[in-house]
């Protein structure tokens, strides 16, 4: 594949660049920042897919302008020019191909144009630059040589990463010689647990016998075991043959029989069945002949009679319709008269319209006056509004008069009770008077509640004295308890029940000083002393001062007061009832401007209508709708005259087509138009029976004539049939034949009782060779019954020795469980389980990588030899000579180099300059060979820039040199120039970055 121009949409800070004649060795040559790089990643992105924004690539969306993408133009070798278009889309880019025959597709027909490379194999393969050498600077001793052997087998280093990277893991996990590692520290533990764990079970002798003393019974049980299996198997086979028996011997004599008739010639399947079934299809088929014959001549004299008209036959679609449409014709007279009736009707109801109306104006006049949709809503407009302005005013009338009548009520009652009220200067008196005298009912109600209050504290007194005796009695009790006890403690030397006693009776003490009710009881007895105090105070007022009734002013003042409450209220009413008489007068107000407006409209709406102003002030919606009803009949009548013309033309044609018919086909003459339609239609009815039965008589014959020659081949067929089966036997007459078949049939019989015997004996457990055995063998009753009697003595041995076993592990369990040993040993086991789970994640490590060595070794002794025949051309080349042989290292992965006086070299004891050397002949030499098949461009970014001037001439030259791959070379050194053809180099000016050839 050949890249021939690139058309860059946007991409980077490249914008709308064309580049168009690219050479099978193109240099791009500019400084940096040029768009080396962009152009580099542009052809990546277009073949491959934009990198998405959760990969570390950079994207190259421009800053400037929204477009984002372009397309690339190649040439290939199967399917001629494409143009790869890619722009911003989905995450990769929306992508779309033109192939030179026309074909149109996206991702599908690119990866087949690009034969399913992804990006990091092309770029692995055919794009390399300064970092793939870098790496091997930064790179000591085997490294070097693993690095290029990768690199000769994907193009990269990721080979050789991915070995390190298992080693790696594997290490961190295990090292032979190793402590660090994870199984090692392990390993290490495990060894350690396991000598203490002999030491705990050499001292436990004892556990030891008991189970070497299992395993032996175990091993017992197993064989017994093992002989219980085979006496159960032999049963089986015993029980089988018992069944069989009968059958196999069945099976040898019908075989000896079959043997005793010998080989016999072949005959047919159910051939005397066959015989007699084509004699009995024979006879029955010449007697068919025979009738058939018989019929045929019948049909052929019958078939004159019933020829038809076939002049009035071809009619027929032309009379059809015509005969079809009498009831038709029937119809529309009735409907002609309908329509007759209807016109006089609409004449009447004109008439009685106009009447209504008092219009005096013509049909065409009337029908002139505009009805339409907008004059409509108008009419109903002003319509609705009269009537409304007419509701409207009944209800102001009413609102009037009752918002009148409740105004003068209001101020009626306000009156009323101005004149209840007090003066002002009697009720200041009646309130002076309340205010200096006191009350005896409150003086009363007040020694009252002072009296409970004195009950109340009292017993609060009594109570709190009987609660402070009967706690100072709890406290004493414990008080005591804890003594004793820290005696006890003292005496007995238990200092903790002496420091738990002294610590008890610290809180005992601290509570009750803490409890101490003196301040409370000090603070109830002098309320108690006021509340007496309060009590002597008002009996003595009672006593002294003299009281006087006030029942009555307060009474007076009451009333008063609810009075001028009330009378308040009313004055709110009435002055919210003045709002709403004033409402009402506004109201009337509005009322009378919408009617004046009302009346305007309704007389331009009668001069419209031409109808007068008083019958449109009361009748203006009828008048309109009389109106628009009389234009409506006005067109219903002239529908109707149209369709009555219509009618008359139909019955008009009607009867001259059946007239025509019935003069050509009738012989009776003057007869009305139903009789004419009702005797063609007969005669067209038998016509048409006439055809039918012709028709069928004709058919019946082609039938007939085909019956006899389908019978005529049948019999001859029959009597072939006949030769052959009889043939088929080797037999000379019918006699001998169904002898034969007789001695088919016993043989047949036989095979099929041995197929029946076979089909049982297929399902025993007992082969054809012990079948045979135990056919030779005389067994009876008694050896099944031995085989039992010996099962029996074997699983009560079993038995005895399971039980035996069940009690030495119930001894081995409770020495485990009670000692150190039970504890060691299921550490062991723990540990033992973790290592096994951490040897298992090292194994997949370890067979991830012995599966890559395989891999690296079919590839070393199947594809790497022919690259490295033509990595050793470039090498040679480039070098002058001087290093001529690429080796495999026998020892492991990677290269080795022999010079020219044979000496051989390891990759990492070359020069750095020649390392490269190698790097590069190996690149090239994989793209070469191995990928030869697929010629697509090779994309070299400054990767010769650590190179001499001499090294640098001869890869250029090498590179000149390679054919089927286009070469797009990227560099920034202009020194390299002048060892391009100028055709070949195109510049990239830095600032306007434009293309300048």
């Amino acid at each position: 594949m050949k890249i021939i121009g690139l058309h860059i949409y946007g991409y980077g800070k490249l914008a709308d660049v064309v580049i168009e004649n690219l050479t099978d060795f193109q240099v791009f040559y500019g400084e940096n920042e040029a768009g080396k790089s962009t152009i580099m990643a542009f052809i990546h992105g277009v073949l491959f897919g934009f990198p998405t924004k959760q990969q570390s690539e950079l994207r190259y969306e421009p800053k400037h302008h929204s477009k984002y993408g372009g397309k690339i133009r190649v040439y290939h070798e199967k399917t001629g020019y494409a143009v790869i278009e890619r722009v911003k889309g989905r995450a990769a880019g929306d992508v779309t191909v033109v192939m030179e025959n026309g074909t149109i597709g996206g991702e599908e027909l690119l990866k087949e144009l690009l034969n399913h490379f992804d990006k990091s194999l092309y770029q692995a393969i055919f794009s390399f630059n300064l970092y793939g050498l870098q790496n091997i600077h930064q790179m000591k001793g085997e490294e070097i040589g693993k690095f290029l052997f990768s690199a000769g087998t994907l193009g990269t280093e990721r080979l050789a990463k991915t070995e390190a990277i298992l080693q790696k893991e594997m290490e961190s996990r295990f090292k032979p010689s190793g402590k660090k590692p994870t199984l090692n520290g392990k390993l290490q533990a495990l060894h350690e647990l396991n000598l203490e764990l002999k030491k705990s079970a050499a001292k436990n002798k004892e556990y030891e016998d008991l189970v070497r003393k299992g395993e032996m019974l175990q091993q017992k049980i197993d064989q017994l075991n093992s002989k219980l299996h085979d006496n159960q198997i032999r049963k089986e086979k015993l029980n089988e043959w018992n069944r069989i028996e009968t059958l196999v011997k069945e099976e040898k004599m019908i075989k000896k029989e079959l043997s005793d008739l010998g080989e016999f010639a072949k005959f047919p399947v159910r051939g005397i069945e066959r015989l007699e079934k084509i004699n009995q299809l024979i006879h029955p088929c010449k007697a068919r002949l025979s009738s058939i014959g018989e019929s045929i001549e019948q049909v052929k004299q019958e078939l004159p009679r019933v020829n038809p008209d076939s002049l009035f036959l071809k009619a027929e679609p032309e009379l059809l319709p015509l005969l079809d449409q009498i009831p038709i014709y029937e119809q529309l007279q009735l409907e002609m008269q309908q329509y007759e009736t209807k016109l006089a009707g609409f004449e009447a109801e004109l008439s009685m319209i106009k009447e209504k109306l008092h219009m005096r104006l013509n049909e065409e006049e009337i029908c002139s006056i505009n009805t339409n949709i907008y004059m409509k809503n108008q009419v109903e407009t002003v319509s609705q509004r009269t009537k409304k302005l007419s509701e409207i005013k009944g209800e102001l009338e009413k609102q009037y008069q009752e918002e009148k009548t409740s105004l003068e009520q209001i101020e009626k009652e306000i009156s009323q009770t101005k004149s209840l009220c007090l003066s002002e200067q009697k009720r200041a008196h009646l309130e002076e008077q309340a205010a200096v005298k006191y009350d005896k009912k409150g003086l009363e109600e007040e020694l009252k509640n002072t009296r409970e209050k004195i009950e109340f504290c009292q017993i609060s007194l009594d109570r709190d004295k009987y609660a402070k005796s009967r706690q100072k009695l709890q406290y004493v009790i414990i008080f005591a308890i804890l003594a004793g006890l820290i005696v006890y403690g003292g005496l007995t030397k238990q200092w903790e029940l002496v420091t738990i006693g002294s610590a008890g009776a610290a809180v005992i003490a601290f509570f009750m000083l803490q409890t101490n009710r003196e301040v409370k009881e000090k603070k109830g007895a002098q309320t108690l002393a006021n509340l007496k105090e309060t009590e002597k105070q008002i009996m003595q007022k009672l006593d002294s001062e003299k009281f006087f009734d006030l029942a009555k002013d307060e009474e007076q003042l009451e009333r008063d007061q609810e009075l001028r409450e009330e009378l308040k209220i009313l004055t709110f009413k009435w002055k919210q009832q003045q709002v709403q008489f004033d409402k009402v007068i506004s109201k009337f107000e509005a009322w009378e401007l919408e009617s004046a407006e009302n009346k305007k409209n309704l007389g331009s709406l009668s001069k419209k209508l031409n109808i007068p102003e008083n019958m449109a002030s009361l009748f203006l919606l009828e008048a309109y709708q009389l109106i628009e009803q009389y234009k409506s009949i006005v067109r219903d009548k002239q529908q109707l005259h149209h369709r009555l013309q219509e009618v008359n033309k139909q019955l008009v044609k009607i009867e001259t087509g059946i007239n025509a018919f019935a003069d050509c086909h009738l012989s009776e003459k003057g007869i009305s138009l139903q009789q004419s339609a009702y005797l063609l239609r007969n005669k067209l009815k038998m016509e048409h029976e006439k055809h039918i039965k012709s028709q069928e008589k004709k058919n019946k014959l082609a039938e007939l004539e085909n019956d006899w020659k389908q019978t005529q081949k049948e019999l001859e067929h029959l009597k072939d049939e006949h030769h052959k089966l009889i043939s088929s036997a080797n037999a000379n007459s019918e006699q001998q034949f169904y002898q034969f078949g007789e001695i088919a049939a016993k043989n047949q019989k036989l095979q099929e009782q041995l197929e029946a015997i076979q089909v049982q004996l297929q399902y025993s457990i007992l082969s054809e060779q012990e079948r045979d055995r135990f056919l030779g063998q005389h067994l009876n009753e008694g050896t099944i019954i031995e085989v039992n009697r010996e099962t029996q003595q074997i699983n009560h041995q079993l038995n005895t020795l399971q039980e035996e076993l069940a009690a030495v592990k119930y001894e081995i369990q409770i020495l485990e469980e009670g000692g150190v040993y039970s504890d060691l040993l299921h550490q062991f086991k723990q540990k033992m389980f973790q290592l096994a789970e951490d040897v298992k994640e090292w194994a997949v490590f370890s067979i991830a990588q012995d599966i890559l060595m395989r891999t690296i070794d079919t590839y070393k002794n199947g594809h790497l030899p022919r690259m490295l025949v033509q990595a050793q051309e470039y090498l040679v080349f480039l070098t002058n000579g001087r290093y001529n042989r690429i080796h495999l290292n026998p020892a492991g992965i990677g290269f080795l180099v022999e010079r020219q006086d044979h000496t051989i070299f390891e990759a990492n004891e070359l020069s750095q300059a020649t390392t490269e050397q190698l790097y590069v002949a190996i690149r090239l030499a994989l793209a070469t060979t191995l990928y030869e098949k697929y010629q697509f461009p090779i994309i070299i970014d400054d990767s010769f820039v650590n190179f001499d001037t001499g090294r640098t001439k001869k890869v250029i030259e090498l590179l000149k040199k390679l054919k089927g791959n286009q070469i797009l070379f990227f560099t920034c050194h202009a020194h390299l120039l002048p060892l391009f053809a100028k055709e070949n180099i195109l510049l990239l000016e830095k600032d306007a970055v434009q293309i300048i050839s």
